[in-house]
């Protein structure tokens, strides 16, 4: 639940600033957008959302964190 909820937040904070693109895009401040994208906020949460899909698809913690060790 709790990582539906972190992706959930991510997705919404990464179309925010697809929104800010669209926008420097649309008041032609085509270079302004570029640093956006490269440097900006636009790179950090295209950042934070993969990292967020990395770790769950290579961590391999049951749900109270410890490791599954299938049957004992």
């Amino acid at each position: 639940m709790k990582y539906e909820k972190q992706i959930t937040q991510s997705m919404e904070r990464l179309d925010q600033s697809l929104f800010t693109l669209r926008d420097l895009i649309k008041r032609n401040k085509n270079e302004e957008a570029i640093r956006f994208m490269e440097e900006g906020a636009l790179k950090d949460r295209y950042d934070e959302l993969q990292n967020l899909i990395t770790l769950s698809s290579s961590n391999q913690l049951g749900a109270r964190g410890v490791n599954n060790v299938g049957t004992l």
